[in-house]
């Protein structure tokens, strides 16, 4: 076998192990919406799923007692599951991918019994990492499925909640928004209530003022979502786009320490963090902010304390000056992507968000750059 076939044949295993993977977690998302069934069958069905998130509740607890039942009637069920599915593959690719995948398969449950229902997603857990992938499901993701059990369906491989938009929980979830007067904040506000979220809002001035913050701290604590939707393209855009918001993160991830789940923080970003001001002295410090607030948003994106997404939209109208979306579009497409489990988000016409996200992955924020940025703005 030539390097060509090993690939070939690695590129096939992972195609099955993906569509076995997938099968189960629609079969998942059938459960749990049976679970209210009137059709006393299906009603039964989830029951037997409600026994694995009692072994591992919602607290990331695991309830070594009920790991029997957690085999019986989830384990065995989700290997067969993704057996069958595996199985039917025959028909599609060679024989040794999916006989490969069954024996992988084979050797991970086996392991899970030997362990008692406990694998590496399933572990009790004091707190939830704010890092998490995007395609590829670990302890941290799963985690949040235990923690909202309406979302986050993925068991292996994330296509399901990539496809559905459930890799992330509004409902019932606690929202605090800045800037929820403005073009972009009033909009994500309406879309938040919308789907069933608890939005509370901060205005600079009553709330909080520059410098002084800690009178956030009590709507902090309340909050499981800090959204950052205030800023300014004119006056003062230093503070306004950079320094208050990084003052406010930081005192929500140091007054949410001791919570399962890591904060969540929505901040602003701009494309002009790629392009900057164009040699626009109207844009100069407005420019210099934003690129400052990315460096910021950078450090923050790599952090396990914090669950950071960063939205880059293109020029929207607002009261800051038009483009060419409205502000309910781009709120419409931020949710899009946030529901989805982007933690960059590109709000974008022109592609150029697409191309902010090379630096902003790849380039590592330093107390040096913020500084430079710090003194230009001066």
């Amino acid at each position: 076998m030539n390097s060509v076939d090993v690939f070939i044949f690695l590129i096939q295993a992972l195609v099955v192990f993906t569509v076995g993977a997938s099968l189960f977690d629609v079969v998942h998302f059938v459960l749990h919406q049976w679970t209210n069934s009137k059709i006393k069958i299906l009603k039964t069905f989830a029951g037997w799923h409600t026994q694995h998130h009692n072994f591992l509740n919602h607290q990331m607890k695991v309830q070594g007692e009920l790991g029997a039942a957690n085999i019986i009637y989830h384990v065995l069920p989700e290997y067969l599951t993704s057996i069958a599915g595996i199985a039917v593959l025959l028909f599609v690719f060679p024989w040794a991918p999916v006989l490969s995948v069954l024996v992988i398969r084979t050797f991970m449950v086996a392991l899970v019994v030997y362990q008692k229902g406990q694998d590496f997603n399933h572990r009790s857990m004091d707190r939830v990492s704010g890092r998490t992938g995007l395609f590829y499901v670990g302890q941290d993701y799963h985690a949040m499925h235990h923690i909202f059990p309406d979302n986050f369906y993925s068991s292996f491989v994330n296509v399901f909640d990539l496809l559905f938009g459930t890799t992330c929980q509004i409902q019932n979830r606690r929202f605090l928004i800045t800037g929820a007067r403005g073009a972009l904040g009033s909009a994500l506000k309406r879309q938040l209530e919308k789907q069933g979220a608890i939005v509370e809002t901060a205005k600079f001035g009553v709330d909080f003022k520059m410098g002084s913050y800690q009178s956030m701290r009590q709507k902090l604590l309340r909050a499981d979502v800090l959204v950052l939707a205030h800023g300014s393209k004119s006056t003062d855009c230093w503070n306004a786009n950079c320094e208050i918001p990084a003052a406010l993160i930081d005192l929500f991830i140091e007054s949410s320490q001791q919570r399962l789940i890591p904060p969540e923080v929505w901040g602003l970003g701009s494309e002009i963090e790629l392009h900057g001001d164009f040699g626009v002295s109207s844009l100069k410090e407005y420019s210099i902010s934003k690129k400052a607030f990315s460096a910021r948003a950078r450090f923050y994106h790599r952090q396990k304390s914090v669950i950071y997404r960063h939205i880059v939209p293109s020029a929207f109208t607002s009261p800051m000056g038009r483009g060419l979306m409205s502000a309910d579009t781009a709120a419409n497409i931020a949710l899009f992507f946030i529901k989805r489990g982007f933690k960059y988000v590109p709000v974008t016409y022109t592609g150029l968000a697409f191309l902010n996200y090379i630096p902003f992955r790849l380039l590592k924020a330093t107390t040096a750059e913020f500084s430079e940025k710090k003194n230009q703005a001066a």
